[in-house]
């Protein structure tokens, strides 16, 4: 065995190895773990070449990995746009755009997110254009809602994207209107956000530079939370080709693997499906593994375009028998996910109501009736699933990717709760039902969805099935609660395994990459309630010091 590179020693270090879970040092050479155990196990490893760092008893846990992630996006709204809390009231919106376009010349747009699903009656009012109108001094305005599938757009922005009162609905996407005066509100739903968007590209064109910038900067935070690997759930040529350029300058200090979109959903003007798949190995390189298709099988509950098997409750739009429906009739998602397994893809399949969940079931049953055994299928969010499918996950090998942060109370689940009738409003995420079933369950933060992609918050709530921001009081359904090395082990091997990564991340273990997080505190030795206190204080990708608190 070769002496090693760097030797941590002196530490608690939670492996979230099945077969040796807890260690005090760890060795590394050429950006691999060589050896796991204490001081003695490694000291005939170490030279006049290594560098030792004794960390007096600091916690290291590996990096962390979110399954579920946007990260392009993220980076673009921290970097380009107006930011606010997905708890902010209407009013607080408003002054918010005011306070944001004050600072722009008057032809620039106000780009913002992201207001609650709470809010969604209120920006169904032609009054709230008019008053998103004034406050941006005639600017175009758009402004994304926390599920990142609905926008609301101003009059100019509106006239931009050519929606006029006489505009029709567009397919799978709604325009809504006005109640007492039947003009659009400037909400839209779905597939109606694609014009918007369109008209944005075409005020602010996506070049390849500031999407290199825009990915490098949400690298960047996903590295000050712990986090070296993610999986980016809905890729296009613009996010795979920054991945790509970063990674040959040598500057991708993290493991990507990407979803390749299935249809245009809500990008616009991107080659997506057979077309898109057909291009994907122009993107990979040594840290970045285009390895997945992305399926948006329904939309999300609040806006009644969730596919459930019982009806939302009924109200004057969509009456007393609506259930939502898929995107994909049945056969078209079998056949695409046969199509895709048979050139090695897996599929991130997006569920937000049990009966989407149903029909991804039997589409990837008819998958593993082919004989297409090993190849990697993860249900996104799966928040509703009915009793019985929920044992089908794990006899069918489908992870569970857990997100957004929807396990514990807030402004999410509370829109929920406005359409769909109790109990089965709150039993979202049966995490402890799935484990104890065998399924695998991987977290994700679905960030920007998620406002942050702390994994600690995940982490408690999963733990605690409380609000660890303690904005909203209460639990959500706190019989689905888990231990803490489960919930570990959600943001770290079992999302890796998700991923495909499971050989190369997601434990501090021998042969894989030295990726790994000092801590300012040990989760395991503090109270339930303050584990999302725990911060990295240096995150390591490969045997590197990628971020540290001290320099940032």
């Amino acid at each position: 065995m070769s002496t090693a590179d760097l030797v941590i020693t002196g530490a608690v270090v939670h492996t979230v190895d099945p077969g040796r879970p807890r260690a005090s040092a760890f060795a590394v050479a050429d950006g691999r773990i060589i050896a796991v155990g204490d001081h003695a196990d490694i000291a005939h490893l170490v030279d006049d070449a290594t560098e030792v760092r004794d960390l007096g008893g600091a916690t290291v846990v590996p990096g962390l990995i979110d399954g579920h992630a946007h990260h392009l996006i993220a980076g673009e709204g921290d970097l380009f746009q107006l930011s606010f809390a997905p708890t902010a009231g209407f009013d607080e919106v408003v002054e918010a755009v005011r306070a944001y376009a004050a600072g722009l010349g008057p032809e620039e747009w106000v780009i913002g997110e992201m207001f609650g699903s709470v809010l969604l009656d209120d920006f169904s009012r032609e009054s709230a254009r008019r008053a998103i109108d004034e406050a941006a001094g005639g600017r175009p305005v758009v402004l994304t809602d926390d599920s990142h599938h609905n926008k609301f757009a101003n009059s100019a922005a509106l006239a931009a994207a050519g929606i006029t009162d006489d505009t029709p609905d567009p397919e799978l996407g709604r325009i809504v209107r006005d109640v007492e005066t039947g003009r659009p509100s400037g909400l839209l739903m779905e597939a109606a956000t694609i014009a918007v968007t369109e008209a944005i590209d075409a005020f602010q064109p996506r070049t390849p530079e500031r999407a290199r910038r825009a990915s490098a900067r949400a690298i960047e935070i996903l590295h000050s939370y712990g986090i070296t690997a993610f999986q980016d759930a809905a890729a296009t040529v613009e996010i795979m080709g920054a991945l790509r350029d970063l990674d040959v300058d040598g500057d991708l200090h993290a493991w990507v693997v990407s979803s390749l979109l299935s249809t245009e959903f809500l990008f616009a003007g991107t080659p997506f499906g057979d077309e898109l798949v057909a291009r994907r190995e122009e993107f990979r390189t040594e840290h970045h593994r285009p390895d997945f298709v992305k399926v948006a099988l329904d939309g999300v509950p609040p806006t009644h375009t969730a596919a459930f098997l019982t009806p939302y409750l009924a109200d004057h739009e969509h009456g007393h028998a609506h259930c939502g429906t898929t995107t994909m009739a049945p056969e078209q998602l079998r056949d695409w996910l046969l199509r895709t397994a048979a050139q090695g893809l897996g599929a991130k399949i997006h569920c937000t109501g049990d009966a989407s969940v149903r029909v991804a079931l039997d589409a990837v049953e008819a998958v593993r009736d082919a004989g297409y055994a090993d190849v990697r299928y993860q249900i996104a969010h799966g928040q509703f699933i009915h009793p019985d499918d929920r044992p089908r996950l794990a006899s069918l090998r489908v992870a569970n990717d857990m997100s957004p942060f929807l396990w514990f109370p807030g402004v999410i689940p509370d829109a929920i709760a406005a359409v769909r009738a109790q109990p089965e409003a709150h039993e979202m995420q049966p995490v402890r039902e799935l484990i104890d079933l065998g399924v695998l369950v991987a977290g994700g933060s679905d960030w920007p969805v998620g406002a942050s992609p702390n994994p600690w918050e995940g982490i408690q709530g999963l733990v605690t099935r409380a609000d660890p921001l303690r904005r909203a009081p209460g639990t959500l359904w706190p019989e689905q609660a888990i231990t803490l090395d489960e919930a570990l082990a959600a943001f770290s091997l079992n999302a890796a395994e998700a991923m495909g990564m499971g050989d190369v991340v997601g434990s501090i273990t021998v042969g894989k990459s030295a990726d790994f997080v000092v801590l300012d505190q040990d989760p395991f030795a503090v109270e339930s309630d303050r584990i999302v206190d725990t911060h990295a204080d240096e995150t390591w990708f490969a045997g590197r010091r990628v971020w540290s608190r001290a320099d940032a």
